[in-house]
């Protein structure tokens, strides 16, 4: 009974923190045009100028194994998160091309990518329309990775060297498909190392821009510890860069992989499209334990501040969309529906406010700043700025000291984030030169994660 009353306590407290950090509205405004990369070629933007950060989430199972009702509940959820991009798979991982979806319907005919069947396809429009009622884009994977290079899973391989063809009529069909539809990031690959398999990835991408018209974005999801840069960085139709930190450990530095990126040439827009996933077992081993909410917070933060155009959370109870009926995979313990509400997706509302609270353009990654009290392990302290503001994420609220004057004005109005409940502290006034020590508030500890934010005086910046 005692465990029973506490479960209903608890989620009594999940729903009323819900309903307190909803997103109003739409989460995308469509009206602002196709998306494009920036002008700086480090960031995503609207046709008219308006910014884009990207704040993905992870449902490569949602058109094979969800039903219509399902989808909605699902999407509307993630509207009311702040999410803006639903990652999917048309021919899912889960034995996506024998197994049929929902309604019985199988993607193609024969296990034929040049023969896509039409009542599957109706199931995935369904869903991209009510992603678009929502403001939702749909981060499209054509299919995953093990159609081309089976490696581990199940599937059977249909896209092969031997005869890319079935690659680019595929990729042309889905992007004539859906070339009017505003809200689709299309993205190659699925979680696979395209060493060897190159021609595959490109003759899909070709047959998309035949299709679309280049209507569309495209980037690519690699395997874990990679990014998209090591095969396609120099190919023009590779338009941001995308890389899996993964789920192999506590503290998994995204940042230094983005960094890589981000000194890439050319200069392409990069993130982390696949860190830790809420729920997940370290390494896949229970025994390690699992990544909980400050986990997710720390590699998105990371991420972000380390130059990323945005951040892609995940759960693992929800990419496969656990239910009754399907096996768990990798140790899963909840249900899809079960996990909507984890603690860390909340967190994501936070992060999206305060990268859309500040000039969006001028923003850079700026180690410079830290003049005392960085790490190199879990207490890594990553700071970004614009020309007259700064955040410095502080994963386990350590003291440091920043070198001041790298952003405009006499003095700095400084206050702290707190990326757990996205509130507020009081602000300080700071000179805005020499060295300054920040004292984070509460003990230092794993998971006593702040922000301090900086900003010009002058300005008159508001804390959120």
């Amino acid at each position: 009974m005692r465990s029973l009353i506490t479960c209903i306590l608890g989620l009594a407290c999940i729903s009323t923190f819900a309903q307190e950090a909803q997103w109003q509205g739409p989460s995308v405004d469509f009206s602002h045009g196709a998306l494009h990369v920036s002008e700086n070629q480090r960031f995503l933007v609207h046709q008219d100028g308006t910014p884009f950060f990207y704040l993905g989430d992870t449902a490569w199972e949602l058109f094979h194994r969800l039903n219509r009702e399902e989808a909605e509940q699902y999407l509307e959820n993630r509207r009311q998160k702040g999410m803006n991009v639903i990652q999917a798979v048309g021919l899912a991982e889960l034995d996506g091309l024998n197994t049929p979806n929902a309604y019985g319907e199988k993607p193609l005919i024969d296990n034929d990518p040049t023969k896509p069947n039409e009542k599957y396809f109706e199931h995935v429009d369904f869903i991209v329309n009510t992603a678009k009622e929502k403001g939702l884009y749909i981060g499209f994977l054509p299919t995953w990775g093990d159609k081309a290079t089976k490696a581990w899973g199940q599937g059977p391989v249909i896209l092969t060297n031997d005869n890319t063809e079935d690659a680019r009529a595929y990729g042309r069909f889905l992007g004539e498909r859906y070339k009017d539809a505003p809200n689709i990031i299309w993205i190659l690959i699925g979680d696979r190392d395209a060493e060897g398999y190159e021609a595959i990835w490109r003759a899909m991408a070709k047959g998309i821009g035949e299709g679309d018209r280049g209507a569309h974005l495209i980037t690519c999801h690699p395997m874990g510890g990679m990014s998209s840069s090591k095969w396609f960085h120099d190919d023009n139709w590779l338009d941001f860069n995308m890389l899996q930190s993964g789920h192999g450990s506590f503290d998994n530095t995204n940042y230094k992989m983005i960094d890589a990126d981000y000194n890439r040439k050319p200069t392409k827009p990069t993130l982390d499209g696949e860190p830790r996933y809420e729920n997940h077992p370290v390494n896949w081993k229970p025994e390690n334990g699992w990544f909980n909410d400050f986990d997710v917070r720390q590699a998105a933060y990371w991420g972000v501040f380390a130059g990323g155009l945005g951040t892609t959370y995940g759960c693992h109870d929800i990419w496969q969309m656990v239910a009754p009926g399907h096996t768990p995979i990798s140790s899963a313990r909840g249900s899809w529906d079960g996990s909507l509400d984890l603690p860390g997706v909340f967190d994501m509302i936070h992060l999206r406010k305060l990268m859309e609270s500040r000039p969006f353009f001028d923003r850079v990654p700026d180690p410079s700043l830290i003049a005392e009290g960085q790490f190199d392990d879990g207490r890594h302290l990553q700071a970004t700025r614009g020309k007259d503001y700064a955040f410095v994420y502080v994963p386990y609220g350590t003291n440091f000291k920043l070198n001041m004057g790298k952003i405009s004005g006499d003095k700095s109005n400084a206050w702290w984030f707190n990326p757990r409940d996205g509130k507020a502290g009081e602000l300080f006034e700071v000179k805005n030169e020499g060295v300054y020590e920040f004292d984070p508030p509460g003990e230092p500890k794993r998971g006593n994660d702040w922000v301090l934010v900086l900003d010009d005086a002058s300005k008159g910046y508001k804390p959120l």
